[in-house]
Formats: C-alpha cells, structure tokens, sequence
C-alpha cells in the first residue's frame, strides 16, 4: 500500500511539472508583468498574476471553508510576525529580482531550458537562504524578528472580519468573494488580456495549483502518524532545502517543497526539448554577472525574511489573505519600483 508521505511528494512533483511547463510555454512571469506594465505600458502578463491570484484565493478559501485544510497550520497565519522584517525582506527580494532579471520561480523555469545564468542564481538564492536560515546572518535576522515581533489579534481578513461580528463561515466567503470579484473584475477590464488566450490559461491554471498544494499537504497529508507541513508553492526554502539535499541526501529526506522545485524544473527541461527551445544561454559580461549575483543574494536574503517569494507570498501567502503576506507583497512590489525606475543604481552597484 502507498504510504501518505509518497502521495503527498508524487502530488507535489505533479504540481512542479505542471507549473514548470506552463511556465516555459506562457513566459508567466512577476517580474515581466511589472517591468512590461511600467515601462512598456504593456499589462496582459501583470493580469495573467492577477487572475492567478484571484483563483488562488477563492479556491484556497473555499477548501478552508469546507474545512479540507487549515490555513491556521501554515507560516502565513502565525499570530506573532515581525513586520519590519516582513517589509524589509519584501523590499530586498523586490529590487533583487529585478537586478536579476527574474524571481525565483522563474530562474527555475528559464534552468530547465538551458539557461546557464539561471543555474549561478539559484545557487546563489540557495546559500543565501541558508545563511540566513541557519548560517552566519541567521543571528541577525533572529535579534531584528525578537526585537520588533508583535502578537496580532487578527492575521487574516476574514479573522478581521470575525472580530466585526461575523460569524467564520460568513466572514471568509465575504473576504473571498470580495477580494476574488475585485481581482477578476480588474483583470478582464483589459481589452489586450482577454483576448489573450494563452495567458488567460496559464493565469488559472496557475492559480489552481497553490489550492492543489493547499489540498495535497493539508488533506491527503492530514497523517497523524507522519503530518506533512500544511504548505503549497513557495521556491526560497526549497530551494535552500533542495541544495542541502543535493548535498547530504543520506541524512536527508525529501519533503513537499523539493519536490516541487525538481518538479518544475523537469517540467520545463521537457517542454522545452518537446517544442525545440532548448538552448544553452550564459554570461554576455562580468557585469553583467555581477548583478546576477548581487540580485540573487537580495532574493536570498530577504525571500527568508519575508517568508517567501514573488509566488510563495504574491500567490500562496495572499491565497491565505494573511496580513504578514500583504506587508511582504507590498514590500515587493516597492522593491521592483525602485529598482525598475532607477535603471541606473543597478548598473552603478553591478559595475562597483
């Protein structure tokens, strides 16, 4: 009979391969869609996340609805977070993923086509995040998160709600609905995305797969004898895992997150030979590396300050409509804006 723990990583590679694969065909893509809406006035991939988001969100709260999964198990709902380590990390994974011209899953995804760069970044993102997990800048982000931690009544909008007078049912259909309509009304009120067929697919299809993974971890991994940690699609901690695996896999086990990573990037290595575009891409300057790298360590660095990524808390965390995802996907988006609108700060600390 197969064991819970093998269902739960089979679902989770499923769930890599297909992110993986619509990736590489669609181009989906954080950073894209905020670099093409701001400096191209170009806002179909920017919907394409957005609808993403709108299905993440009403398919996660449904399922926590109709009680398959606790979103209170996750990292997103703790009631005590720091939020000036929140927001600070958001703002360095932000202008991070911009000075390397791609986040985190999207390095993953460009990998498995044979881009070279990627294979320096994810590296990079990988001991960074370990460093600050469990390494030599670990003490610093601990002494910032005791210093200005605080205990929040409310984590999540419909705990806001509840706290209003609603009951819990009502408020998280309300804050579903609500954020879910809000999302879809602003999305297909873009004339260029909706006749964008590709996009539209890869937005749902994307959004579906952070509530699968909800699903996977929180209901077919509900064991009370081997639990698997409620979670769904994040790349900072996993990729820090998955190179901590690479390395000591005997004293290792595999978990829901390396998985996914392997997933997504067989996912794309097969699409990419299946429709012909694989190629091997590298460095064209040393520069041009240099920024590659300085961007991946912001990523590092402050994807684990932030608890995610432009996907672990622009789709998952929000999926959840947590508070602390809010305050990182904020910093985020900042961060990009600084660093798409200041082209010239980028070169000036690539050349340094």
């Amino acid at each position: 009979m197969t064991s819970v723990s093998t269902i739960v990583l089979a679902s989770g590679f499923l769930i890599g391969l297909v992110f993986g694969a619509i990736g590489l065909v669609s181009g989906f893509c954080v950073v894209s869609g905020l670099r093409n809406m701001w400096t191209k006035g170009d806002g179909r991939m920017f919907r394409a996340v957005a609808l993403a988001l709108a299905v993440a969100i009403l398919g996660t709260q449904a399922l926590a609805a109709f009680g398959f999964v606790d979103l209170g198990k996750s990292i997103y709902l703790a009631p005590s977070f720091s939020a000036p380590a929140v927001l600070l990390g958001g703002l360095m994974f932000g202008y991070g993923m911009i000075a390397a011209n791609a986040c985190a899953s999207r390095t993953m995804v460009l990998l498995g086509r044979g881009n070279l760069r990627s294979l320096v970044v994810i590296a990079t993102i990988a001991i960074t995040a370990e460093m600050t997990l469990k390494g030599l800048i670990a003490p610093a982000r601990i002494a910032l998160v005791n210093w200005s931690q605080t205990t929040f009544g409310a984590v999540s909008l419909p705990a806001f709600l509840s706290q209003a007078g609603l009951s819990s049912s009502v408020a998280t259909a309300a804050a579903a609905l609500a954020t879910g309509v809000a999302l879809l009304a602003y999305v297909f009120s873009y004339a260029p995305f909706r006749a964008s067929r590709l996009l539209i697919a890869a937005g749902l299809i994307v959004g579906l797969l952070v509530p699968a993974g909800w699903l996977v971890t929180g209901f077919v991994g509900a064991d009370p004898f081997e639990p698997a940690p409620v979670a769904s699609i994040t790349f900072i901690a996993p990729t820090a895992d998955s190179l901590q695996y690479a390395m000591l896999s005997t004293g290792s086990t595999l978990n829901f997150g390396i998985v996914v990573m392997a997933g997504v990037l067989a996912g794309s290595f097969v699409t990419a030979l299946v429709t012909r575009n694989f190629h091997l891409e590298g460095y064209t300057s040393a520069p041009h590396m240099l920024r590659s790298v300085g961007g991946a360590a912001l990523m590092g660095v402050g994807g684990v300050m932030a608890f995610g990524c432009s996907i672990g808390q622009g789709l998952t965390g929000l999926s959840t409509l947590a508070l602390p995802s809010a305050i990182a996907v904020a910093g985020i988006v900042a961060g990009a804006a600084v660093a798409l609108r200041s082209p010239a700060r980028i070169v000036a600390l690539a050349s340094a």
